[in-house]
């Protein structure tokens, strides 16, 4: 079964997250992903995650999580060997993808302008915080500080909790996945005409993207975004509740769930309540309603609940922890968590595949993620460096 990215070559010079999740995301599809590292340490995240002993050995948690299937080689490309045997690879290559701070690849002499002299189809991706002009290009940027500046953290939590940082890194993730999906795009075109394109990620500009009804509802009715906690503010009842033991997400955001959920939980009589009658009504009105809602509920627990709403049609369901979805039957049937048994530095990595599945193919990673400089000898070896060039640039820090 052959992956729509086969026989397509990635050098991934990214580092920690948003570069990183796009090559992943790249090699899921069956993408040679060639991971170029520093030689004194390589990628950042070798170094982070939750397992000490692992981040020791430059292989922590935080690197397996997107760095699976890749390989991993190391130039010093402040040396001009270095820079040479990029530009070797890059003959190679169909995809170049960075995440340095805009102009820093410039003052290398490896920036698109130079590159595509190398080779004119090349799909190069810059991806920085604010993108590669403007005002703020220059600022260095992180997760926190992106989705601060954007807005999410305004609408994020309650009255009293906002602002609030979202609970895993988002604005790295979505930058990741949107360079993704335009080097995908690019790449089409790039085999057909036989030119390739320079893509400038702003990883705010793809977080403002993905906030589109909220953005919109500002853009074009002039209202202001609000932090409303676990509340949907596009309808009600919909949102959090409290059950008799647990909280249940409900989303019974059209008129006939409404009705379903009335009748399921006794409570037909909410249903001539003027104040819950009609949509807008029921948003004017969403705190006394969900009051009524949570006194119904307290009679049973959120898994008994979320049965009985299963079955009436209305849309629920508990709120999980990590462990308790990663652990539950559903993904250990679709086989969305994926196992190495070892890399020579860790006793076994688990990974996560791609969020779909195709028909033909499975969009999981074939390796584990490498230990650092493990393919280097075989790459410079493929571009006609014999042993002893090997040994001496090894010696001299150039890989």
């Amino acid at each position: 079964m052959t992956l729509p990215l086969a026989g397509v070559r990635v050098l991934d010079l990214s580092n920690v997250l948003a570069g990183p999740f796009c090559a992943y995301q790249l090699a899921l599809l069956g993408a040679d992903v060639i991971k170029v590292e520093h030689p004194e340490g390589g990628d950042l995240a070798r170094r982070l995650g939750a397992d000490k002993e692992a981040s020791m050995r430059n292989m922590g948690a935080s690197f397996v999580a997107v760095n699976a299937g890749k390989q991993s080689i190391t130039l010093n490309l402040k040396d001009p060997r270095g820079k040479a045997i990029l530009r070797e690879l890059v003959k190679t290559a169909d995809v170049l993808v960075e995440n340095f701070r805009p102009g820093v690849m410039t003052r290398l002499g490896l920036d698109f302008d130079a590159l595509r002299e190398v080779n004119p189809r090349l799909v190069y991706c810059a991806i920085s915080g604010f993108g590669m002009d403007g005002e703020f290009s220059k600022r260095p940027a992180y997760d926190q500080i992106i989705q601060g500046i954007s807005g999410v953290m305004s609408v994020t939590g309650d009255a009293d909790s906002a602002p609030l940082r979202v609970g895993y890194p988002v604005s790295d993730t979505v930058g990741g996945l949107t360079a993704a999906f335009g080097i995908c795009a690019a790449l089409v075109d790039a085999r057909a005409s036989g030119h390739g394109r320079m893509l400038d990620v702003s990883m705010l500009e793809a977080t403002l993207a993905t906030m589109g009804w909220v953005v919109s509802n500002y853009l074009n009715a002039g209202v202001t975004p609000e932090p409303m906690g676990n509340e949907n503010f596009t309808a009600a009842p919909s949102g959090t509740f409290k059950t008799g033991d647990g909280p249940l997400n409900i989303a019974a955001n059209e008129n006939k769930q409404f009705a379903s959920l009335c009748h399921l939980i006794g409570r037909a009589d909410l249903l001539d309540d003027v104040r819950f009658s009609e949509r807008n009504a029921r948003k004017a009105n969403r705190a006394a309603l969900k009051a009524e809602i949570e006194a119904a509920l307290a009679s049973d627990s959120a898994t008994n609940w979320e049965a009985k709403f299963f079955e009436a049609g209305v849309p629920a369901g508990r709120v999980m922890s990590v462990p308790e979805i990663l652990a539950h039957p559903h993904l250990e049937s679709r086989e969305f968590i994926r196992e190495f048994a070892g890399d020579g530095a860790t006793e076994r990595q688990r990974v996560t595949r791609a969020g779909f599945r195709l028909s033909d193919a499975d969009t999981a990673p074939t390796a584990p993620a490498p230990v650092l400089s493990a393919h280097t000898r075989e790459h410079l070896a493929s571009l006609g460096y014999d042993d002893a060039q090997i040994d001496h640039l090894r010696s001299e820090g150039v890989i």
